[in-house]
């Protein structure tokens, strides 16, 4: 039999929450033990090798639900020195976003790091049916190797922290380029693909040539622009009052740095809805 002990109800409720879902036999004593808390004996229902793989399973579990954000944030501010609450809580987010396994970001995993199995390893290797098992001693003292990746997490949460505030930054200094220029055009025409393409408001293409001598009007380099680019700068050169971009994929990167530069004057419409289907 196995005796495992909580300090906290919830933590002792989640467990055994997770404990019955393997099918394992428990029994539970509320506060049996002033010193170590709430005590939960697991029945041997099955082996002793799932035994103990269940239940440290579930150990993880409690760990990420009542204690993972905790030493999240701890990290942040002692490890990283973060302190102001905008950027701990956004870290931490980008943060919890890596540790799930989130592959919607930007943030790239080393193959060795896989810190869910590190922590179920943890628990573990430290699990034992002759003796109590203390989740609070364990998480004290035996959690090393699980926090040293988290550290090396975070670390990457925060690389890609500032990479969106260098982005923020960049975004806004076009914005305030594009506010102080005199409009060129009353409308262009956008039509996504690897490199956009560009229309004028009576449908016609604008030609190499057009857009090249345009870009080298503009004194683009003051926002980080040069030549080379040639997608964002054409429209900060066109200076457009409206800009229509049409596409399946609303959420293409430079397809939101458009919008996210010219705000209300940019809108997107599918792909269908561009009427000048005749010149592409």
């Amino acid at each position: 039999m196995l005796e495992v002990y909580f300090e906290t109800k919830a933590e002792t409720m989640t467990f055994c929450d997770r404990i019955v879902q393997y099918g394992l036999d428990i029994e539970l004593n509320w506060r049996s033990n002033d010193k170590w808390g709430n005590r939960i004996k697991i029945r041997e229902s099955r082996s002793v090798e799932e035994q103990l793989a269940n239940t440290a399973e579930a150990m993880a579990y409690v760990f990420t639900k009542h204690k993972e954000s905790n030493w999240v944030a701890d990290i942040i501010k002692n490890v990283y020195y973060y302190k102001d609450k905008e950027e701990v809580h956004r870290i931490s987010e980008l943060a919890h976003s890596i540790l799930s396994g989130d592959d919607s970001g930007d943030v790239p995993i080393p193959v060795e790091i896989d810190s869910r199995k590190t922590l179920k390893k943890c628990f573990h290797e430290n699990i034992h049916t002759e003796e109590p098992v203390h989740f609070e001693s364990l998480v004290n003292f035996r959690l090393q190797p699980y926090k040293e990746e988290l550290i090396e997490i975070i670390g990457m949460a925060i690389d890609e922290f500032k990479r969106e505030e260098d982005y923020q930054s960049f975004v806004q200094s076009l914005r305030e380029y594009v506010a102080k220029k005199k409009s060129k055009f009353k409308l262009v025409h956008v039509v996504q693909g690897r490199s956009f393409k560009f229309y004028k408001a009576d449908g016609r293409p604008f030609s190499k040539m057009e857009i090249k001598m345009l870009i080298q009007q503009e004194p683009l380099y003051i926002v980080g622009l040069d030549e080379a680019e040639l997608n964002i700068t054409p429209l900060l050169a066109m200076a457009p009052e409206r800009v229509v971009i049409y596409g399946d994929h609303p959420s293409e990167p430079k397809t939101l740095t458009v919008i996210n530069v010219f705000q209300e004057k940019a809108v997107f419409e599918p792909f269908t809805r561009f009427p000048f289907q005749n010149y592409l």
